[in-house]
């Protein structure tokens, strides 16, 4: 009955009550030792400090490069659309859909390996040559989608 449903033994911690008196073990400091920074309200230092020495991160050499203008495409390979019914239009969400993508990324790009078997409409925004030979050869059609 969902009156009776409560959660598994363990599921549930009960909150640790800090600074309760002397008793509970986590009373007078609170389980933050004696006085410096670590112990006062909003203390402590960011991830990476070390007390004011060049921080490792810092010390080590940078290298490589990072094109911030990159545009990746999620690749189909041609023989991969077979698993379409003769005639379907195949878009992004159709290739998302029947897991032949996991991300759209920046978009699609359709790529010629591999035979085709169907008839289809496919809708990406690259193609290479092969790929678009490959599509219109079964007399379908290919549209560049922006």
């Amino acid at each position: 009955m969902l009156n009776n449903l409560s959660p598994v033994q363990g599921a549930r911690h009960y909150k640790k009550r800090l600074g309760r008196g002397i008793g509970s073990g986590i009373g007078h400091t609170s389980g933050k030792g004696t006085k410096g920074q670590n112990a006062r309200s909003g203390g402590g230092v960011r991830p990476g400090f070390e007390g004011g020495q060049l921080p490792l991160f810092q010390r080590l050499p940078k290298r490589g490069f990072h094109n911030h203008n990159k545009v990746e495409y999620a690749v189909v390979n041609v023989e991969k659309l077979n698993v379409f019914e003769d005639g379907a239009v195949v878009d992004a969400e159709a290739l998302v859909k029947a897991a032949l993508i996991k991300d759209v990324k920046d978009g699609v790009k359709v790529l010629g390996n591999g035979e085709l078997t169907k008839k289809l409409t496919v809708k990406a925004n690259k193609f290479s040559e092969a790929a678009k030979k490959a599509i219109e050869a079964k007399g379908g059609s290919v549209e560049e989608v922006k």
